[in-house]
């Protein structure tokens, strides 16, 4: 026991060591910046709302009516502090690639907290309150998020306002962010973890199936 633990800490260690060399790059930035884009404006996509704009002088009158689901109110309020979402990410080390950041408790945070309600020791060098804080990675994922958003404000409303027939992360990412030979992530997708749709393939063979895992946006 003793020993297992040892190793499973000395490997988190490892991990929580490597982070800053082991920042999101610009292909993940974008990827992240685009799915929580996408789902904030599927959330209102259906809105029959109707806005007024404009403003007849001298009357009070609005002159004319928009649809909400094509306005750029919808765009604005999807955009206001959409890189304050990225926070909700966690490092997931146990991953490949760009899967590494996802929404969740990973696998070894997990294990670890097992560990402390077990009434196991167990020292990351601060307090347990605060294991769930965003994490080197994820802080530096916000800020190029916020700093990518700014620069390509111009293209997210050609996008919205234009090519609503593309997917976000093609447009954007794809055609005006990355280079080709930099677009490798956007390629890669969470298909769940394999030791568990094993434990689910046993208990359908057993009798007693369970539904599968949901993931969120969060887990492309």
């Amino acid at each position: 026991m003793e020993l297992s633990m040892l190793v499973l800490l000395c490997a988190f260690w490892s991990v929580t060591a490597e982070e800053d060399e082991r920042l999101p790059n610009k292909c993940e930035v974008c990827k992240f910046l685009t799915v929580e884009l996408q789902d904030a404006l599927e959330k209102t996509g259906r809105s029959k709302e109707v806005l007024e704009v404009g403003e007849v002088l001298g009357t009070g009158k609005r002159r004319r009516k928009i649809q909400y689901y094509t306005s750029e109110t919808r765009l604005t309020e999807a955009v206001d502090n959409i890189c304050e979402r990225i926070l909700q990410y966690n490092v997931h080390a146990e991953r490949p690639g760009s899967l590494r950041y996802a929404k969740g408790t990973s696998q070894t945070m997990s294990t670890l907290k097992n560990l402390v309600h077990k009434g196991v020791k167990v020292d990351l060098g601060l307090p347990f309150e605060l294991w769930d804080e965003p994490s080197v990675e994820v802080s530096d994922m916000k800020k190029q998020c916020e700093t990518m958003l700014e620069q390509y404000e111009d293209v997210v409303e050609d996008w919205y306002f234009h090519h609503q027939d593309q997917r976000l992360e093609n447009f954007l990412c794809q055609k005006h962010v990355l280079e080709t030979s930099d677009q490798e992530c956007m390629k890669e997708a969470w298909k769940g973890d394999m030791g568990t749709k094993r434990r689910d393939k046993e208990a359908e063979s057993g009798g007693t199936g369970e539904e599968g895992t949901t993931h969120d946006a969060g887990e492309l």
